[in-house]
């Protein structure tokens, strides 16, 4: 699994271009590896034209692999025109779910936390949507809500088109990794908080999600920083003013946790914060606690025997109570 001990804390340096680039159709890295394909086939963008808060440059779309040998990995730095993934499963029954992957706030984990969400929730007949966001790091005005202004979007564009796509926008919800746990809870207490104007109709939908997977999230940013874990004084820094558990009320959607008692990275405590914090709000709440697994075990990276391993299966279950 992927060891983000220093990525938290990091400050993201990227090289940027005069020019807006749309993703580009290179499928191999600099060095020969070829890429995982994306966007999938079957994708749409958020913004119509620039994105809100954009600069004469922008940044460079630079897609990477990662991990080890046998689990490499797509990583997406750079993103300037956003977009979304469609996954369709064979039998869909209505529900749908928005993945927003984590790599502190420096990099979107699009495989490990959206791609392969996918695989894991669509034979259940979960549509899963991967949100490919831009980073607050990389050179945006009001960066602290560019990846709210990205996740609060798409939402809204996913229940704009819900008969498109076959699914009830009733029974839509979130799942989000780390520090896309983190925009994933930001977009739980501040779904209607006015961060970009309205552009289109879509604008007039809900960005409130019917329910929340918060997967090793980050939920607390000040409280890591004062634990001395992972100190965020990049990327993750512009965005600490969204704490999430302080702004939990009885109105907040039902949330689902997991994590790793033993995670290096992001704290059991920020979970239990979260957890107390719905408990004392009286909102529906279900955590899964693991012995092991470490952070970054995303849909499919935990060992097939471990205990984490089924998170999704318990996720699916639990989703099936609340929608």
């Amino acid at each position: 699994m992927i060891d983000r001990r220093t990525i938290l804390g990091a400050t993201i340096a990227l090289p940027v271009a005069a020019k807006a680039a749309a993703q580009p159709a290179a499928r191999l890295t600099p060095g020969g590896e070829r890429l995982t394909p994306w966007p999938p086939r079957e994708h749409f963008r958020l913004w119509p034209a620039r994105a809100p808060g954009a600069r004469t440059t922008l940044p460079t779309y630079a897609p990477s692999m990662n991990g080890r040998p046998e689990m490499r990995e797509l990583w997406l730095r750079g993103v300037a025109d956003p977009v979304v993934g469609v996954f369709r499963p064979a039998r869909p029954n209505g529900t749908a779910v928005l993945s927003i992957p984590g790599g502190g706030y420096g990099f979107v984990s699009i495989e490990n936390e959206g791609i392969d969400v996918a695989k894991a929730l669509n034979p259940a007949g979960i549509t899963v949507f991967a949100l490919a966001y831009r980073l607050p790091g990389e050179g945006w005005d009001d960066a602290q809500d560019v990846p709210l202004q990205d996740a609060q979007r798409a939402m809204r564009l996913i229940r704009a088109n819900a008969a498109r796509y076959g699914i009830d926008p009733a029974k839509l919800g979130i799942c989000g990794f780390s520090a896309g746990g983190h925009l994933a809870g930001s977009l739980t207490i501040a779904h209607d908080d006015v961060v970009y104007p309205p552009i289109d109709a879509a604008d007039r939908q809900s960005a409130r999600p019917a329910f929340s997977g918060l997967v090793y999230p980050v939920t607390n940013i000040a409280a890591m920083d004062r634990r001395g874990s992972g100190r965020p004084e990049g990327p993750m820094a512009v965005y600490r003013h969204y704490n999430i558990p302080a702004r939990v009320t009885a109105q907040t959607p039902p949330v689902f946790l997991a994590h790793s008692v033993d995670d290096p990275v992001v704290p059991l405590d920020q979970s239990l914060e979260m957890l107390a914090a719905c408990r004392r709000a009286k909102v529906p709440v279900e955590a899964h606690l693991f012995e092991r697994g470490g952070h970054g075990w995303g849909a499919l990276h935990a060992p097939v025997d471990s205990p984490q391993r089924v998170w999704t299966d318990l996720f699916r279950r639990w989703i099936g109570q609340h929608v």
